[in-house]
């Protein structure tokens, strides 16, 4: 069984910085992390490597030093890894990224037979959820989102059992391999490198693929081949006004402590917007 993972180098959330002049993502001296949703899915492919023996492959696109990423994928135990970056790759949106990376999937096939393909579920600078399933369209895959579990997998039938969080409950579902999984966060626990892996990822030849080596056509990627345009990025101005204090009076064994407040919240909210409680009598006088 051959497993795809992709993932992605992303700053890391925690410190982005938004430029006060050019309203831009300050990305220096920012650290460069996994995307964390991606985490998720490289755990349950070793996981499943661990189980039936699969080759676990690692794929990211970007500039060059999204190498460290890859290698630190190479650490927990990925077996080979594949850095697709090219100057006209610049500026992709999530469906050029999902062209570029489906390229790649495809040379790889050439190889040797992909059986799954793992994404985040989405990723902490975008917060599309595009490019797995966009992926999973351009290669032909069943698409399984949002999956919590997977229960069991049978190489000889080529089919798996996953579990999916829904609106309504969790969804059981069987399907045809190949197929392309996003799974959600928390759903397992990442697993620390071992000394070997770490040894092995820092000796790793990596493999650098560019747009020919994959035949990707050069108008379905970069700037040429995103039809998304960002007009601006913004950081929200701070309200001038001010947080108000409701004070509620002293429980009492008639009116208890929270009752009172509560009572005392809604009296200034309604207070301060006098037409809600007006739209809110209507709206009840009206059955609605």
């Amino acid at each position: 069984m051959h497993i795809v993972v992709c993932i992605k180098q992303v700053p890391d959330s925690a410190q982005i910085r938004i430029h006060p002049v050019t309203n831009t993502i300050m990305r220096q001296g920012v650290p460069a992390i996994i995307n964390p949703f991606d985490l998720f899915s490289l755990e349950e492919a070793l996981r499943i490597k661990d189980k039936v023996g699969a080759r676990v492959t690692v794929l990211t696109m970007g500039p060059p030093m999204a190498e460290t990423s890859l290698r630190k994928a190479l650490s927990l135990g990925a077996d080979d890894a594949v850095l697709l970056t090219d100057r006209k790759f610049a500026g992709s949106d999530t469906l050029a990224t999902s062209y570029a990376l489906t390229s790649a999937i495809k040379k790889l096939s050439e190889e040797e037979q992909v059986d799954l393909v793992f994404c985040g579920k989405q990723t902490v600078d975008g917060d599309t959820a595009q490019v797995g399933p966009g992926i999973a369209t351009r290669l032909g895959f069943q698409q399984l989102t949002y999956i919590t579990k997977i229960e069991s997998i049978d190489q000889g039938a080529r089919e798996i059992v996953v579990h999916r969080r829904s609106e309504g409950g969790v969804q059981v579902l069987k399907t045809a391999l190949p197929c392309m999984i996003t799974m959600l966060e928390g759903t397992n626990t990442i697993r620390f490198g071992k000394m070997d892996d770490m040894f092995r990822a820092a000796r790793y030849g990596l493999k650098t693929w560019n747009k020919d080596t994959t035949g990707a056509e050069e108008t379905k990627v970069g700037l040429k081949g995103s039809p998304t345009v960002v007009s601006k990025v913004f950081v929200p101005k701070p309200r001038a006004q001010k947080a108000t204090m409701v004070e509620a009076e002293a429980p009492t064994a008639e009116a208890p402590s929270a009752e009172a407040m509560a009572a005392a919240a809604v009296e200034a909210i309604f207070g301060a917007q006098p037409k809600l409680a007006d739209e809110l009598l209507a709206r009840a006088a009206a059955g609605l």
